[in-house]
């Protein structure tokens, strides 16, 4: 019966890392202050482009904005040009652009992109939501990640002690080591893949109050499909841009 304590081992990790996933899924999923709008309350663009995506998605939008109205040029190449400097940035987002870009007016976006997403604004905008009860906070997607990661070490531990078990006992006794170690197998992936179906959606940025407020955005608007949906709705040239390189073009 040496493979018991093996077994005691992989039961205890499994269930202290199926608990700690469950745990922190609750709290992401609670609000930290519920907004007393509820799900009447109505998302500005840039706002959808933070639950949807983060602080790059808000980053994409502001610098694709600025491209549409021609404030600012993004090539294919993957630089970032400022057009019109004349008259300074109409609000902070602008402000915060043309900051990253720098007095020469031209700048890699792929350095441009990392240095708005850390700015104020961003912070700012993302605090707001999070004090709505739209967004999770940073210590709530932090505890779900580690969730994760718990419950995986669980599953690759459980699956190691099951297997030196089984090559210890003689080939009469495996079936029941098997049958054994398959019920910390068993609930570290369940649990596991529940968490990549159910959590995922929404605790990377979102809370469920505001998965709900941007399930109810129409992507027409070609912003708000960018802010919803991501780059992949843009046309290649400025997909390219954003990425940092030139596309593929094929003869």
């Amino acid at each position: 019966m040496v493979w018991v304590p093996l077994l005691l081992v992989a039961c205890v990790v499994a269930g202290i890392g199926c608990a700690r996933l469950c745990r922190a899924t609750l709290v992401a999923a609670l609000p930290t202050a519920p907004s007393p709008a509820g799900d009447d309350a109505e998302l500005t663009v840039l706002e959808a482009a933070y639950l949807a995506g983060g602080p790059l998605r808000v980053t994409d939008l502001t610098l694709v904005a600025m491209h549409r109205e021609r404030r600012l040029l993004l090539a294919h190449t993957g630089w970032a040009t400022v057009l019109d400097s004349s008259t300074g940035s109409r609000d902070e987002w602008e402000s915060t652009v043309l900051g990253a870009i720098g007095p020469g007016g031209q700048s890699p976006i792929p350095s441009v992109r990392p240095a708005v997403a850390a700015a104020d604004p961003v912070r700012s905008l993302g605090q707001r939501l999070v004090d709505r009860g739209l967004a999770v906070s940073d210590a709530g997607r932090r505890e779900v990640a580690a969730g994760v990661r718990a419950v995986r070490a669980a599953f690759l531990l459980s699956l190691a002690l099951g297997t030196a078990a089984a090559l210890l006992v003689p080939g009469a006794e495996r079936t029941m080591v098997v049958a054994a170690f398959a019920l910390p197998l068993l609930a570290s992936g369940l649990c596991l893949l529940i968490g990549r179906v159910e959590v995922y959606p929404y605790t990377r940025w979102a809370s469920p109050a505001g998965q709900r407020l941007l399930s109810g955005l129409s992507p027409t608007d070609p912003l708000t499909a960018l802010a919803t949906r991501g780059t992949a709705v843009l046309e290649p040239e400025l997909r390219a841009a954003l990425r940092g390189h030139a596309p593929v073009r094929l003869p």
